[in-house]
């Protein structure tokens, strides 16, 4: 499931790269996603294995990502586990959905079907 071709900063070594991907779960080794004209990137990292060694192979790889950046503008790091839903809970919401949809005639108060609607969370999470 890992692509075909990485974007690598350059002045990350090959043999910096091997090395590191076994401290990935999963062997998750950071993608390159996407880059704005403004050289500005996005780049999905896998959580590092050993906690002793996260600091250091986290700071190797933002400091090579911030001197390819044209400005050398700092990495902004966010951890999307903590504020985007699991897929659990994703196809949950769609299953709520997909049962009030079904099951709840418009018939009743437009006011409780929005309120059935919204604690699906399916919007919130679409959003």
């Amino acid at each position: 499931s890992l692509p075909e071709y990485f974007v690598v900063p350059s002045s990350l070594a090959d043999q910096d790269l091997k090395l590191y991907s076994y401290s990935f779960i999963g062997r998750r080794m950071p993608l390159w996603s996407w880059n704005h004209p403004n050289g500005s990137a996005l780049v999905r990292m896998a959580n590092i294995k050993d906690v002793l060694q996260q600091r250091r192979i986290d700071q190797r790889i933002c400091n090579a990502i911030t001197r390819s950046h044209p400005l050398r503008s700092d990495v902004y790091k966010s951890d999307l586990d903590k504020c985007l839903p699991n897929i659990q809970e994703i196809q949950a919401a769609h299953i709520k959905l997909k049962q009030l949809c079904v099951n709840e005639p418009f018939d009743e108060t437009e006011e409780k079907w929005l309120s059935s609607l919204e604690n699906t969370r399916w919007l919130e999470y679409i959003r």
